[in-house]
Parts: C-alpha cells; sequence; structure tokens
C-alpha cells in the first residue's frame, strides 16, 4: 500500500511537470527564441531531462515524509510541498503563457521561498527528504537568476 502512495506523488509530480510542458513548449520556438538570454542560458534540450529528475526526487521526498510519524512539521512540510507545487505549475503560466518576465521573477522567488520552508520542515522529519530536494532547490536558484537577467535584457517584454 505504501508503493501506491509513492506512485500518486510521482504522477501528480510528473503530472504538473507535464502540464507545464504544454505550456511551455510551444513558446520555445515562437516567442522565448525572440527574447535576449544571458551566456549563462542552458541549451534547450536540458530541461526537460533536469525537470523529470527533479520532479522524480520531489515525489519520493513527499513520499518519505508522507510515510513518516505524524508531527506538525510532517504536516505543515506536506502541505507547503503542495503550496511548492503550484507556484512552479504557476511559474510556466506566468513565464511561457503570459509573458510576464517581471511578474514571474516575483513568483519565482515565492517559490524558491516555499521550496526552502518545505525543505527546512522535511529535515526535521527525515534527512533523505530534505536531500532529496536539495537538487531541485539548487535548480531554482538558477532559474531564479536566469528569470531575473532575462527580464532584464528584454525591460519591455
Amino acid at each position: 500500500m505504501h508503493w501506491l502512495s509513492l506512485v500518486g506523488l510521482i504522477v501528480l509530480c510528473e503530472g504538473v511537470g507535464g502540464l507545464g510542458g504544454m505550456w511551455t513548449g510551444p513558446e520555445i520556438p515562437r516567442w522565448y527564441r525572440t527574447l535576449n538570454k544571458p551566456s549563462f542560458n542552458p541549451p534547450g534540450w536540458i530541461f526537460g531531462p533536469v525537470w523529470t529528475t527533479l520532479y522524480l526526487l520531489m515525489a519520493i521526498a513527499a513520499w518519505l515524509v508522507f510515510n513518516s510519524t505524524a508531527s506538525s512539521a510532517r504536516t505543515i512540510g506536506l502541505g507547503l510541498f503542495f503550496v511548492q507545487l503550484a507556484l512552479n505549475l504557476a511559474w510556466s503560466w506566468i513565464f511561457f503563457r503570459k509573458h510576464a518576465i517581471g511578474s514571474a521573477a516575483v513568483e519565482v522567488a515565492l517559490l524558491w521561498c516555499s521550496i526552502g520552508a518545505t525543505t527546512v520542515l522535511f529535515s526535521q522529519v527525515s534527512s533523505a527528504a530534505a536531500w532529496l530536494m536539495a537538487p531541485y532547490w539548487a535548480w531554482v536558484t538558477f532559474a531564479s537568476i536566469l528569470n531575473a537577467t532575462i527580464w532584464r535584457l528584454n525591460p519591455a517584454a
């Protein structure tokens, strides 16, 4: 039975990624390609494998916490996990569908804070879960810098 909750969390997290990808994919060859980007902008092919891996790690982290002993850190941590997942999805909508680069920069800062809070709470329940969240937090740190730089390079966009 415990494995069914893992499958459910993987489907949920990867589903969020898939939905975000549906909003993102069509905009890459059209709108995103027209933006000025910094020299450290990764090649497009890297995003799919990175995000697929990060969503899997997030799901495993949440599963470890979900299957731990009940506590306030567990309850609040899982609540924040779902908040950050919603913020993750919202970023794709704001940046790629709405083309609101500045709003996306503000939103990704909120996402970064929610990932951090989730990771800290997860660490109180399972150190493995916190470590599984660390690559995601690191990647969103990079994504935040990238988003802010694109905003600076495209003030009229």
